[in-house]
């Protein structure tokens, strides 16, 4: 099924940020300028595969922040359950979920404007999936495109993995949300989570919101080794992935030898220069600017001065996050009670909410 014409045309949510746009929005605090703030639940959620790169911050969590300015009821989760459908290290786990805490809470999550929690601690998630998923048919699943390219990859997948769309479901139906902040890629998932609700709502009477989807406008970050694909965390080559944590002697090295042609020159072209057209989006994404702005800027300079340019553009962009992650790291104590906090935040919600849903089942 499609999105429905009602939520597409609400949920197309674009973020278009000036030169001082991240000073507005690393410094978690009040929002600027606004009287009122848009009714409606919003809900998302991030695996904690460790400290975040260039492109989840571009592609998401700027989007994240963002919102917390826009929607009077914002709800961010780090999904461990999700985690698990893979095998995981349980210290490597830990240590994930706090370096993604710290590097959230760096990119301006504002506990005071959104409620942020690990999902693992909150049992009502795992209570609604396996309702939804007695709700849901085997054909349903086995048609979405993720559980088709990670069996792919694996061979073989766990029940755990074949059913974690339904989960995703279970995480945005719990809270009553209206409003997802996703990627195309994951659009798939939330219309299922659609479907469920008006499943539920056919067999047990009118409950859940049907929720929409945000789609954030900022243009997606090709690995710079292979600007054909996504940047990625699981990437093998070391110099295509930058993450929050490099140092600027890191990200320098990562700019300078990422992949160009034989051009000099330097233009937007992504289908016939994908590697020149990734690092001008890069850099009209960090600096605020649109893409014809950047490539104005590089009139006159060759792909290695302009990497120069991009370099330094990141540097200032990341290094305050950089720093920030560092000294969140450093205060374990600090981020687990935070989560804790967000945790009964989101029970307080989850609650009432599957005391009803047991009701309308029939449990009591």
């Amino acid at each position: 099924m499609a999105l429905s014409m009602r939520c597409t045309v609400k949920s197309v949510f674009r973020f278009i940020h000036k030169s001082n746009s991240h000073r507005r929005l690393f410094k978690a605090g009040k929002a600027t300028g606004a009287t009122s703030l848009l009714k409606g639940q919003v809900f998302s959620g991030i695996q904690p595969t460790g400290v975040p790169h260039l492109g989840n911050y571009l592609g998401a969590l700027e989007s994240w922040v963002a919102l917390q300015d826009e929607y009077s009821a914002v709800m961010y989760s780090i999904v461990d359950l999700h985690s698990i459908t893979q095998p995981q290290d349980p210290q490597m786990l830990r240590d994930n979920i706090q370096d993604m805490a710290a590097s959230l809470l760096a990119c301006g999550i504002d506990p005071t404007r959104a409620i942020l929690f690990q999902q693992s601690q909150v049992s009502e998630h795992a209570e609604l999936s396996w309702i939804l998923g007695c709700l849901t048919s085997m054909p349903r699943l086995r048609h979405l495109p993720q559980w088709k390219m990670k069996s792919k990859q694996k061979n073989e997948g766990s029940v755990g993995l074949y059913t974690y769309p339904v989960l995703q479901a279970a995480d945005i139906l719990l809270y009553k949300s209206t409003h997802v902040p996703v990627g195309e890629d994951q659009i798939q998932h939330l219309e299922l989570a659609q479907d469920l609700a008006r499943i539920f709502n056919n067999q047990y009477g009118e409950f859940f919101p049907e929720p929409c989807a945000l789609l954030s406008g900022t243009r997606k970050v090709k690995s710079l080794r292979d600007p054909s694909s996504k940047m990625s965390k699981s990437d093998p080559q070391k110099l295509a992935t930058v993450f929050l944590t490099d140092t600027p002697d890191d990200i320098v090295l990562k700019i300078r030898r990422a992949v160009t042609d034989f051009t000099s020159e330097v233009t937007y072209e992504p289908e016939s220069r994908p590697g020149v057209s990734n690092l001008v989006s890069m850099h009209a994404a960090v600096s605020g600017q649109s893409v014809e702005e950047v490539v104005r800027l590089a009139e006159g300079m060759d792909t290695g001065q302009y990497k120069n340019v991009v370099a330094e553009a990141i540097v200032q962009r990341l290094q305050p996050i950089r720093l920030e992650i560092q000294r969140l790291r450093a205060d374990r104590g600090h981020l687990e009670s935070l989560l804790a906090k967000g945790a009964e935040k989101a029970r307080s919600l989850a609650a009432p909410v599957m005391t009803e849903i047991r009701k309308l089942v029939g449990f009591y």
